[in-house]
């Protein structure tokens, strides 16, 4: 016959037993239901000295558990995750060719943004200005008017972005990105506002053209002013890259020509020359 002893000490190894089967397989809300019906069948079931140890036991593993969910809910402080390291759009300036580090340091004061994140968009720029033929320099003084360099700036028509690119309208070609909420990404932005800027130069046969349809005023009698914007500070910008001392709100306007019947370059085509 079993003693009460040896009840009390089977009992013993079947709730440590289950306790740690739990502990060991689930780490969700769910076993606190199994602790539930454990806990009310021992009530029901089982003799008064056992069911105080069961619920020992039981109270040993609920409180394991908890020490176990603490240590999950603390931050691993030493882990960095690699898709923000990999994000990192920050460069020093001091580490960019000389013509480089010149017009990140001056578009840093001109419009209060740090050196370091400029001097990324400014090497960005000059890549792509190798890829695509055009001047890095037009390619920053786009991203200067358009956004003042806000990498969040959005427009009353929807433009977002540095290059205040219509992600609407060229959804498709943030796709291989990672989707239209990379228009906020500033590298991603620079890339697609680059290309579009490309197909507005094409569609136009010239770089003036080409900003009037960048803005939208491809079929209006008046861009307000923008192509005139981007190429006075395309101009200031090719001086700075130089070395050539410019105040940051110093006026710069693009040269007034003789009409081309008195033989003499049109604007449109100067344009088209910043491009070389």
């Amino acid at each position: 016959m079993n003693t009460p002893g040896t009840i009390s000490s089977a009992m013993r190894n079947v709730v440590a037993d289950v306790a740690d089967g739990l502990l060991a397989i689930t780490h969700n809300g769910f076993a606190l239901l199994g602790l539930g019906v454990v806990f009310a069948a021992l009530t029901l079931t089982v003799r008064p000295e056992v069911r105080e140890l069961g619920e020992a036991e039981l109270m040993g593993w609920l409180q394991a558990r908890q020490g176990l969910l603490a240590e999950d809910a603390l931050p691993d402080e030493t882990a960095v995750p690699i898709e923000a390291s990999d994000r990192t759009t920050a460069v020093d300036p001091k580490d960019l060719p000389q013509q480089q580090a010149n017009v990140a340091y001056w578009l840093s004061r001109k419009y209060r943004v740090a050196p370091e994140p400029l001097g990324a968009l400014v090497a960005e720029a000059y890549a792509l200005g190798l890829k695509t033929k055009l001047d890095p320099t037009l390619i920053l003084a786009i991203m200067a008017v358009e956004s003042g360099f806000n990498p969040f700036a959005q427009s009353a028509m929807g433009a977002q972005g540095l290059m205040q690119v219509m992600t609407k309208i060229h959804g498709d070609k943030y796709e291989n990105f990672g989707g239209a909420l990379t228009a906020f990404d500033p590298l991603t932005n620079l890339r697609v506002g680059v290309k579009v800027l490309q197909e507005c130069i094409a569609r136009a046969g010239s770089l003036e053209g080409g900003l009037r349809h960048y803005v939208g005023a491809a079929n209006l009698d008046s861009d307000s002013g923008y192509a005139d914007k981007v190429l006075a500070e395309h101009l200031r910008l090719r001086s700075v890259a130089a070395g050539k001392p410019v105040a940051p709100n110093a006026p710069q306007t693009v040269p007034t020509l003789a009409p081309p019947s008195d033989g003499e370059p049109s604007l449109e085509k100067v344009a088209t020359l910043f491009r070389s």
